[in-house]
């Protein structure tokens, strides 16, 4: 950027895999943790989200599509104040047998409104 006011030129995306546009209703899930969000953008490997409130998340969380049934095991990569880049897993349903791991996803997801 120069000091006259020009545009900075434009950062390359990092991501590895191409993000889609989600706008669907999460619960974010760690022992302790249980806090509406909005699933943002999702991708292969991450995603974005934005809690309902601004709560400092721990490390290894499970984010819940409530509409969907699916579990998503992530890292959280960084936060700032209500919004979160998370690094996922893998997608695992909730419906039928569940995990031993997911037993708590699945919980938040029938309080959530989930069927």
């Amino acid at each position: 950027m120069s000091l006259f006011g020009s545009k900075p030129a434009a950062t390359e995306d990092r991501r590895s895999a191409t993000r889609r546009p989600a706008n669907a209703r999460g619960v974010v899930c760690a022992p302790g943790v249980e806090t509406a969000c909005l699933i943002v953008d999702l991708s292969d490997g991450g995603m974005k989200v934005r809690l309902d409130r601004g709560a400092a998340l721990p490390r290894e969380v499970v984010v819940v599509d409530v509409e969907q049934a699916v579990a998503y095991p992530a890292t959280v990569v960084w936060q700032r104040t209500n919004e979160a880049g998370l690094r996922q897993t893998g997608a695992k349903s909730l419906r039928g047998l569940a995990p031993a791991r997911l037993i708590g996803a699945r919980e938040a997801w029938l309080r959530a409104g989930g069927r």
